[in-house]
């Protein structure tokens, strides 16, 4: 099993629930194919670098996932079809990248916890 990133970015005129429902099929595709979604990240409405389809923002959605290869094809024969995504980017992580993501998403949940136990604290205060 290889793992592998991928990052799409819709187009701006939708809504956010448009978005998690654009997001949820292309998850759908990943698991039908057989892919197994490690990690999944919506970041939201974002400006752009340069603009694509003279739109200057989009919505970023980020999924890593572990695959044997197969899945690759659907996934960006989907995002071809669907007119909602205005760039996609999908590459194979090798195992210092996959180290780098597990650290950097163990850092981000103990960011998090760190933040509900300091409000507790002052909340008991």
């Amino acid at each position: 099993m290889n793992n592998y990133e991928t990052v799409f970015i819709l187009t701006p005129v939708l809504s956010e629930d448009q978005s998690k429902e654009a997001a949820k099929k292309f998850r759908k595709v990943l698991t039908d194919s057989g892919a197994k979604i490690v990690h999944e990240e919506s970041w939201g409405l974002k400006k752009l670098a340069y603009p694509i389809q003279k739109k200057t923002t989009g919505f970023y959605h980020l999924f890593e996932f572990q695959d044997a290869g197969t899945s690759i094809a659907d996934l960006e024969v989907a995002y071809k079809r669907d007119e909602r995504v205005m760039r996609f980017l999908t590459v194979k992580l090798d195992k210092h990248a996959v180290a780098y993501a597990n650290k950097k998403r163990n850092k981000v949940k103990g960011e998090k916890t760190e933040r509900t136990t300091a409000k507790k604290e002052k909340a008991a205060h």
